[in-house]
């Protein structure tokens, strides 16, 4: 069996080496990140498991402190190699003394490892103590990758950087935010690696292949956690008796409740996007959704927010009146159905197929109103769950703090016909009320559910205008 490649990660305190090892292996509670110093003081292994079998064994180091008397230290020792005169520094007093925390690095680099990745904050200057932190790695003659870190930062001196790499000799390099890597740049670090690592080179190989894997099999499950979710309100149907639809106050309450548990079907997805991708339950609220700049429970049904859908739909300016549907009662993302005439409840019957079609018939005889979401609050809800899908694949499991999603989709990056698809797709929903979750004689297991939420779940993890063509 192959034997793991063991990576230690080195350079400067806070440049980043933990928070880099959290996102290598979606470990959100590896080790301590902090703004203070120091914060890791000793060595501390992780390792990065692909089709259950240790493929990358990290190992975190203390950040260099004094590598400008280290270098000098070194200098002044007396062996046939640099390598050897490291070895002879370990050996000595002063790697237990002056230069404990540098000696616990150049120990796992030289003793414990097949390469290195440096980890470099690109907001400092290139100072002497960096250039000297970098000559003292290179004495282990062992292969050094820098990355590196913060180069989305306003004031990132990267180019500063990149040419002080190459005078220390390192002309390989991969640069990799730590809190947002860069789309593919995971897999970019590994197998530049190769160009450093030759023997290594189908074992890295092997890495960047099973992470393109992961990395399609995790939009698939998120895709089909949100298709599971628009399944469930596209489902959802509350009846009201004539007589409590009569006075106003159970009416709105009625309407309270109906809008409570679309918001609880959009809580039980976010909190399975996180799970998906490995963050911890409170890294995102409803709240961070664009467009949403208060409460999601004042949002969610805000008329301009579900007009602005409709139109999307080539509904226009339409609210309350879902596709093929008719409402005499028009509320913001929500049908409810007094109807009038039996043209109209057959009309609406017929939207969502003829199973339903009795007992909806019977229910408005008898003056019961139904309930029901509308397409424009579907296609709200879907447009911002992914846009949480699409802000969770970039990010890195250092972050700090909740997510912060950007500018939300614009008309002219949205096509009407995604979305049409979308809606259309949950056509079959609307006339299986026992689709939805968490109600009684509700359930997942459907065959006919789980096709849809199948069929679903890859058409949206198809959408270029979310996900990109790769």
């Amino acid at each position: 069996m192959t034997e793991p490649l063991r990576i230690a990660i080195v350079g400067h305190t806070n440049a980043g080496k933990t928070s880099l090892l959290r996102t290598l292996t979606r470990r959100v509670d590896f080790g301590d990140v902090s703004d203070r110093p120091g914060t890791t003081r000793h060595s501390e292994a992780v390792d990065l498991r692909l089709d259950g079998r240790v493929a990358v064994r990290f190992v975190d180091t203390p950040g260099l402190e004094d590598s400008v008397a280290l270098l000098q230290y070194l200098s002044t020792l007396q062996a046939d190699s640099r390598p050897a005169r490291v070895r002879l520094f370990l050996q000595g007093p002063e790697a237990r003394a002056s230069f404990e925390q540098e000696a616990k690095v150049l120990r796992a680099l030289l003793e414990q490892a097949d390469a290195a990745m440096l980890v470099i904050d690109t907001r400092e200057p290139v100072l002497p103590k960096f250039r000297a932190e970098i000559e003292a790695l290179t004495w282990c003659a062992k292969p050094i990758m820098p990355v590196l870190n913060f180069v989305r930062d306003a004031v990132s001196r990267r180019d500063d950087w990149h040419q002080a790499l190459l005078e220390s000799n390192l002309h390989a390099r991969v640069e990799f935010d730590v809190v947002a890597p860069f789309n593919g740049s995971e897999r970019q670090l590994y197998a530049d690696l190769a160009t450093l690592l030759p023997a290594r080179r189908q074992q890295l190989s092997d890495i960047v292949d099973a992470l393109a894997l992961q990395a399609q099999e995790r939009r698939l499950a998120a895709c089909r956690a949100v298709a599971s979710a628009l399944i469930d309100v596209a489902a959802m149907r509350r009846a009201l008796p004539a007589d409590e639809f009569a006075d106003e106050l159970k009416q709105k309450a009625f309407v309270r409740a109906f809008q409570d548990d679309v918001r609880r079907h959009a809580r039980r997805a976010v909190d399975d996007l996180l799970s998906v991708y490995a963050f911890r339950p409170d890294d995102a609220e409803l709240a961070a959704i664009p467009e949403l700049t208060g409460r999601w429970e004042d949002d969610l049904f805000n008329p301009e927010l579900l007009l602005e859908a409709g139109k999307r739909l080539g509904l226009g300016a339409m609210i309350g009146a879902g596709i093929g549907a008719v409402a005499d009662v028009a509320l913001a993302g929500l049908s409810l159905g007094a109807a009038a005439t039996l043209g109209a409840t057959i009309g609406g019957a017929a939207s969502g197929g003829w199973r339903p079609l009795w007992r909806k018939l019977e229910n408005r005889l008898n003056g019961v109103q139904e309930l029901t979401a509308e397409a424009p609050l579907l296609v709200l809800l879907g447009e911002h769950l992914l846009a949480l899908v699409r802000a969770l694949d970039q990010r890195g499991h250092a972050a700090q703090g909740r997510v912060q999603l950007g500018t939300h989709l614009t008309d002219e990056a949205t096509t009407d016909g995604d979305l049409r698809r979308l809606v259309d797709g949950l056509d079959s929903a609307r006339g299986h009320p026992e689709w939805e979750r968490g109600q009684p004689g509700g359930s997942a297991r459907d065959d006919d559910r789980q096709r849809l939420e199948t069929e679903l779940a890859r058409a949206l993890s198809a959408l270029n205008v979310y996900f990109g063509s790769a």
